[in-house]
């Protein structure tokens, strides 16, 4: 009977662990095809309607492709193939229809419309299949705040417009109305992927500052980071960053934000240390993007000091007072404003600079605040919040702590996502400081 329950709880533990859910290459192809497609086809249509935009054309260059029409190939491709021509059409019924215009077919859910033998050149190519759909407007990715949103290289624009006839000329339109929320909005089923890629992010990070990894006296912040980047690779994930692990102690030394995050010079991890790690995976073409601090326990000591246990709570009250002023149709300065003022009213020393979340570590969206821009941020802080999109609530707030005669930082960051009403942390938040005891080493 003992053995029996003992198995059952091995099983159990192990369907429980997040890195069971990590998927093999080809399982990964699939979900990424299927939620392309449903994006098209769930998404593009009133996002299309809104922006007023009847045709939306993309062109790459292999190797130097657009960060739209990267989210829209097969898992299969790795980049475009040659010249890739993508155009997306609204239809009177308000369903979109998908073509390539490319030398080989775009897996499944392009139409191939080119026929290289009866028409060599693909660019007149590309303009007779516009000229019959006679579109009224026609976006193209040139944007002036989201690189994202600014794919098309002069040279191929110049391309294209030689190819087009004057009145479709005068009708090219920038698609970012329509590339941005393309890029943001998120589905149910990748709201369920984040939240599994939440899990697994924090299982690393616990794994990381642990005994496992740390040994006072020894252990350096860069050995640290080549941990995170070599555990990455052991789970079959991507980084899209390269991790930083940051030291705050009772010294002279005073915090600056710039310098906290380069790395520079590994740093020895002692007992009494307050560590930081900034850390992010790719999966799935989506992103985590997550901070989190660990103290570690001196010999004597059973949890970590009062103060650096109240200056997280401080943390987590700044979170708390961010959070609760997202409200849909508002702009990420109006957010920041309201934000740092209530914050500020609360004897809090905040500084908030919390960005989109998605297909890109850094992406398209509302941007609330930057570390060097807490008075706004023009253009992409000006843009509207919306329903169905994720952030990672990225902020400081600066606590006195004078048992080490010095002002800290609790520096924190949480993919969350806002469904229009309320933001909900994907896998919770931290507000327990990790404590590393490393007596058994």
């Amino acid at each position: 009977m003992r053995a029996l329950l003992f198995l059952v709880l091995l099983s159990f533990n192990s369907v429980a662990s997040p890195y069971d859910s990590i998927l093999p290459l080809k399982e990964r192809a699939a979900v990424i095809d299927s939620i392309t497609e449903k994006r098209v086809r769930q998404l593009l249509p009133s996002i299309m309607q809104d922006a007023g935009i009847d045709m939306w054309v993309l062109i790459s260059s292999e190797y130097n492709e657009d960060p739209v029409l990267k989210t829209l190939l097969p898992a299969t491709w790795l980049s475009a193939r040659r010249t890739t021509m993508l155009v997306v059409t609204l239809k009177d019924d308000n369903t979109v229809s998908t073509h390539a215009i490319a030398p080989y077919a775009v897996g499944n859910l392009f139409e191939r419309a080119w026929d290289k033998d009866a028409q060599p050149d693909q660019w007149q190519a590309l303009a007779n299949f516009i000229e019959q759909h006679d579109p009224q407007k026609i976006g193209i990715n040139q944007s002036a705040n989201w690189a994202h949103a600014d794919g098309l290289v002069a040279s191929e624009k110049t391309l294209l417009v030689n190819a087009l006839k004057p009145k479709y000329q005068q009708r090219l339109v920038s698609a970012e109305a329509v590339a941005v929320p393309w890029l943001e909005q998120r589905l149910p089923q990748e709201v369920e992927l984040m939240q599994t890629m939440g899990k697994i992010a924090h299982a690393i990070i616990a794994e990381g500052f642990s005994n496992k990894t740390i040994s006072p006296g020894k252990t350096t912040t860069d050995d640290l980071v080549w941990w995170f980047r070599e555990r990455v690779v052991d789970l079959r994930l991507d980084t899209w960053f390269h991790p930083s692990v940051s030291i705050q102690r009772k010294s002279d030394a005073q915090f600056d934000h710039e310098s906290t995050f380069t790395n520079e010079s590994a740093k020895v991890v002692q007992y009494g240390d307050l560590l930081h790690v900034d850390f992010g995976i790719s999966y799935l073409r989506l992103h985590t993007d997550t901070q989190q601090h660990a103290y570690v326990l001196k010999p004597d000591e059973k949890t970590a000091p009062a103060f650096l246990h109240d200056a997280l709570e401080k943390g987590n009250q700044l979170q708390d007072i961010f959070t609760a002023n997202f409200a849909v149709g508002k702009t990420g300065n109006e957010v920041l404003k309201e934000s740092l003022q209530a914050a500020k009213q609360a004897g809090l020393k905040p500084s908030i600079y919390t960005h989109p979340l998605g297909y890109h570590g850094h992406a398209a969206g509302t941007t609330l605040g930057m570390w060097d821009q807490q008075d706004g941020v023009p253009g992409d802080g000006d843009y509207p919040l919306h329903a169905n999109t994720a952030y990672s609530i990225e902020l400081n707030n600066a606590y006195d702590a004078k048992p080490w005669d010095k002002e800290i930082r609790i520096m924190l960051e949480e993919d969350a996502f806002f469904d229009g009403e309320k933001v909900v942390y994907f896998d919770g938040r931290q507000t327990q400081l990790i404590e590393v005891s490393t007596q058994a080493n």
